[in-house]
């Protein structure tokens, strides 16, 4: 079992490159699903989510070869489209491959997919949305049957903006004939980048960014060479760390209009944040002042997946602040383990009530889904004394050599195994 051993309290300074998105690459890795042409994907991170996707797709006949950082996929051995719960477990974005092997294969089975633990995330809009493209789905044994052979261009209205379900939709609607309209789409910077990269391999899709999508459905994609956008929730976790430690750092490849909440939110706590091109600098001199109320929702607004990071945030800030989780309905994981550390929170429903304290104190903990323990991360950071933080494997999934950089940074943080 592998372990972070934090030694708190250095500010953090320096340099920190940051990595490719995982949650664009997750999409876009899955449209290679697509053609049976040569992809190249450049900047690919040692994310455990990016690697169980590969191995989906491996499991599916696709050639996988990852050289260095750079990742080639080859299409023109896939002979199947099965995925079963061995590998759907792993992670909750397996559920992209449905959309995909339905555009190519017009069928698909697979078993319903994992990830982590932080609320119920159906996938009824994933289903709901290709059977109104005309896929004849059941729902049998922990798996999904689907049949595409009858699909056809349509309209899709969605009741909430599901990433996901947006994602599952546009990879199914390419290579189907007609013209598929997505009404309430997500709006995140990854379907951006995977409409664009879908338009480089010959798709027909407009409208990623706004609330309506247009794909007009093509017969065929071609090779493609890429670098995705880089990670916007690793890039605020940095900002985060450093607000909560002090310190200044530069965060290279870093999209400052991704990150614009975030920027706001912090600036307003105390810290100075300026860019220029893909570089966003963050210096903190002083005791953060808290965020009256933060409420997680779809972006452009605060995300959910920075919340738990914020929370640590707002325990050691000045004044009192009142989060609400919107989105999720379990993701308050990671609060009885940051009262072990001294932060006083006290959670009502979906809403928690934060006052910041002095300071934590360091304690063993237990990472129970990937943000939650990153949010543990940066509180034994800024903690006095040792934290040890336990199932570290699911930080992993979503944040490459976080030691090394927190390190580089001045960072007392060690891997351990036992």
């Amino acid at each position: 079992m592998k372990k972070y051993l934090i030694n708190g309290g250095n500010a953090l300074n320096g340099e920190v490159e940051i990595e490719s998105s995982k949650n664009g690459l997750l999409p876009i890795i899955a449209a290679t699903i697509l053609t049976d042409e040569e992809c190249i994907i450049h900047k690919v991170p040692n994310f455990l989510d990016i690697n169980n996707m590969i191995k989906i797709l491996e499991h599916t006949g696709l050639n996988c070869t990852k050289q260095d950082n750079t990742l080639i996929i080859k299409g023109d051995t896939a002979n199947c489209s099965e995925v079963g719960l061995e590998l759907t477990s792993l992670l909750r974005s397996s559920i992209y491959a449905l959309g995909a092997y339905l555009g190519r294969f017009k069928k698909a089975k697979i078993s319903y997919p994992g990830g982590c633990d932080i609320g119920l995330r159906p996938i009824d809009l994933h289903l709901r949305g290709l059977k109104d493209l005309g896929a004849k789905i059941i729902e049998q044994h922990g798996n999904i049957y689907c049949d595409g052979s009858q699909m056809r261009g349509g309209k899709v209205f969605l009741d909430f903006p599901s990433v996901g379900a947006t994602v599952n939709l546009i990879l199914a609607g390419v290579l189907t004939e007609g013209t598929t309209t997505i009404y309430n789409c997500a709006k995140e910077p990854e379907i951006i980048d995977l409409q664009n990269f879908l338009n480089a391999m010959g798709a027909k899709v407009k409208g990623a960014g706004s609330s309506t999508i247009v794909i007009n459905g093509v017969n065929k994609l071609h090779k493609v060479e890429w670098t995705p956008i880089s990670d916007r929730i690793v890039a605020g976790t940095y900002m985060i760390g450093c607000a909560m430690c002090g310190g200044k750092i530069c965060l290279n490849n870093c999209i400052y209009e991704h990150n614009q909440y975030l920027i706001n939110l912090l600036s307003r706590a105390g810290c100075n944040i300026t860019h220029k091109k893909n570089k966003v600098t963050i210096e903190c001199t002083k005791r953060t002042k808290c965020i009256q109320k933060i409420e997680t929702m779809p972006y452009p607004a605060f995300a959910t997946d920075l919340q738990p990071q914020f929370m640590a945030l707002q325990c050691v800030s000045s004044g009192n602040s009142i989060i609400v989780e919107n989105l999720y309905e379990t993701r308050y994981k990671h609060v009885p383990e940051l009262i072990k550390m001294g932060a006083n929170i006290i959670v009502k429903n979906q809403t928690a009530f934060v006052s910041g304290v002095d300071k934590l104190y360091g304690a063993e903990v237990k990472a129970s889904d990937l943000r939650a323990g990153a949010g543990l991360v940066l509180a034994g950071l800024c903690a006095k004394g040792y934290t040890t933080i336990n199932s570290i494997e699911h930080i992993l999934r979503g944040y490459d050599n976080l030691e090394g950089k927190l390190q580089n940074l001045g960072a007392n943080i060690k891997l351990i195994e036992d």
